[in-house]
Parts: C-alpha cells; structure tokens; sequence
C-alpha cells in the first residue's frame, strides 16, 4: 500500500500578520499548522518582511516564530535561479504590462520570489493575495491557494 506524498506548504507573510491581528485569523492559522506541521515551511523572504515590521517584538518573532522552522531547517532560500525569475518577471510585466519595475511594490517583488521558491521545492504557497499570484502565475507556473485549505 502506498503512503500518500505529504504537502510541502509555505504560509505567506500575510498569513502571520493577520494572525497576530485578529482573534479569529489566529484560530484558523493555529488550526492549519498543526494540521500541516509535517509539511510547514517558512521562506527567507517572508521572515525577512516579519522581522521589517516587528519592531520591539524582533526576540518574541525569533524565538516563538521562526526559531522553529531555523530549529527544524524548514526554511526556503530564494536560489539564484529564483532571482534570475525575479528579473525576468519583471522584464515581462514592463513589456506586456506597461509596469515600471522601480515603481512596483516591494511586496509584489517579494511576492515573485516567494513564488518561485515554492516552485522549485514543490511547496503550496498559502496567501490571501491572490490577486497578485494570479498575476506571477501568467509568467511561471507554481501552487498558491488561499488561507487555508482544507487537510485531510
């Protein structure tokens, strides 16, 4: 009998800050995280947008936040081929888009790396921006779903 492949998935740093916001964002974040533990993965990309905005909560994110995914080495590095994309997406939003790269939003550049990382270890990428990841996904195929599937 074979043992279904378990599901890499990547929260997205919206998921962390909505979370930390509102009471019921919490619940259901804790909620699919236990559930996909086994599976759970952080990016560089959003923990270095977590640790931007933590200001005096910088040692309470390290260490009840991403100490565990360090701990466990669950994190997904953008490689150079992601920033190769990064440059190239950006390229085909200029051309077909009319979008000036220096005028984008940081978190839709972090957004294509994120992406890309998830495509290259296989992960699902969790966000409630799907608005944008429609967007990348018209250059470069990945998996993104919306906060939070359900797991079985």
């Amino acid at each position: 009998m074979a043992v279904p492949r378990l599901r890499k998935y990547v929260l997205d740093t919206n998921c962390f800050i909505d979370a930390a916001r509102e009471a019921e964002a919490r619940a259901a974040f804790e909620t699919f995280s236990s559930l996909a533990a086994p599976g759970l993965y952080l990016s560089a990309v959003v923990a270095a947008e977590l640790r931007a905005g933590a200001g005096r909560s910088l040692a309470a994110l390290e260490r009840n936040v991403l100490g565990p995914y360090v701990c466990r080495q669950r994190v997904l590095t953008p490689s150079a081929a992601s920033w190769d994309t990064l440059g190239t997406t950006l390229a085909f939003f200029a051309r077909h888009n009319g979008m000036v790269p220096g005028q984008m939003r940081r978190s839709f550049l972090f957004d294509i790396l994120i992406a890309h990382s998830c495509r290259e270890a296989g992960a699902v990428l969790v966000s409630a921006n799907t608005r944008d990841l429609e967007r990348i996904a018209k250059v470069f195929t990945f998996d993104f779903v919306a906060p939070y599937p359900k797991l079985q």
